[in-house]
């Protein structure tokens, strides 16, 4: 399928329909490998195919795309090249890793609008009547489950990657994009403390490096050049789908700060002002403090974190957010970001029908509602 693709434009649905596909084979092995196991184990992997469920592929869609992107250039017979599904399928195992994870840390109650992973386990206690503390067994539980899908996304990744050529420099950048994530998530909650003995005029370059970090290159820097390195890219062209990639990234993640103050819960599927609540120290929450006095601002951190902020409450700081010109702000720096992106493409060696689909997902990304 993905050699007859060249020179076709892939739309969502054909995307999230393949990497479907690739999912069931998998999961439908990895059940038939736990019969062993018994059936509580059966019911970890039945957790685990519930949190592949859903999602807009994005780290998918700019996958294939790096790879579309180059696969012209490269003389790559059938068997290399359809390696690029099962890829995009590792891609979308991980992102699930890292989901699970993070609500661990952040406590949040529910993802895409169903319960998250530790309490959708927590329910599982409680339905199947065992004894003991069925919140400390679903994050305990959650821990291993989010473990178990790291190594399913590396068990794909090596499927897709059996006799491939191109295997040790695919390879290098997936353990790359793994630990960049893990490190920017760990800033990430760090920050969340370590704030208050740094100076102030530092706070916006902290929070940028975290975004970038666990974001802008693991969401869609790294797939481009992982579809690119399966196509084989070479140096010229892995630099153009970096110097795209990153600050499309970047926008991402803004808007996603952007998102988690002021979305619609019935859109994100989470909680409205949940990046509040949980005390984020955004790029939007330094740019906020920079234009407030001290009073606000001192009044404004007190709030900041506090789980049981009340709906007033989150209406309070989104108004202060928006009086402080941060979210103006935020807003042109998506703007900034957007244009370096398209601009990092003009004259580059790409097929031309893809880089039209770079700029629609640069777009999609940077001005989503979810």
């Amino acid at each position: 399928m993905a050699l007859r693709m060249l020179g076709v434009v892939p739309s969502p649905e054909l995307v999230s329909d393949a990497v479907a596909d690739r999912l069931r084979l998998f999961l439908k092995r990895m059940r038939a490998e736990a019969v062993e196991y018994g059936p509580d184990a059966a019911a970890m992997i039945d957790a685990g195919a519930r949190t592949l469920v859903g999602g807009k592929r994005l780290r998918a869609r700019f996958c294939h795309s790096g790879w579309q992107a180059v696969a012209r250039f490269s003389d790559r017979d059938a068997a290399e090249t359809t390696a690029v599904w099962d890829v995009c399928a590792a891609l979308e195992i991980f992102q699930s890793a890292a989901l699970v994870h993070d609500d661990l840390i952040d406590n949040s109650d529910t993802r895409r609008g169903r319960p998250a992973a530790h309490r959708a386990l927590e329910g599982s206690h409680v339905d199947a009547g065992w004894s003991g503390d069925a919140a400390a067994f679903g994050r305990s539980a959650a821990i291993l489950l989010g473990d178990l899908l790291v190594a399913w996304s590396d068990d794909l990744l090596e499927q897709a990657l059996a006799q491939h050529p191109l295997a040790d420099a695919v390879r290098r950048e997936y353990a790359r994009m793994r630990r960049d994530v893990t490190v920017g998530q760990f800033l990430d909650i760090a920050e969340e403390s370590a704030w208050s003995v740094n100076s102030a005029d530092s706070h916006l370059e902290r929070a940028l490096r975290i975004a970038s970090l666990k974001s802008a290159r693991y969401s869609i820097e790294q797939p481009l050049v992982l579809g690119a390195a399966v196509a084989g890219a070479d140096e010229e062209q892995l630099r153009a789908l970096r110097r795209f990639g990153h600050p499309v990234g970047m926008a991402f993640q803004l808007r996603d700060d952007v998102l988690g103050v002021f979305g619609d819960s019935a859109v994100t599927g989470k909680p409205a002002g949940d990046d509040l609540r949980e005390g984020k120290r955004t790029a939007l929450v330094a740019l906020t403090r920079e234009g407030l006095d001290i009073s606000a601002r001192n009044l404004f951190d007190e709030m900041l974190g506090d789980p049981d902020l009340t709906a007033e409450q989150i209406s309070f700081l989104q108004a202060t957010i928006r009086a402080s010109g941060a979210l103006h702000r935020v807003e042109s720096m998506i703007d900034d970001y957007a244009s370096a992106a398209d601009r990092a493409l003009s004259g580059a060696r790409l097929e031309n029908s893809a880089v039209g689909d770079l700029r629609d997902l640069a777009r999609a990304s940077t001005t989503r509602s979810a």
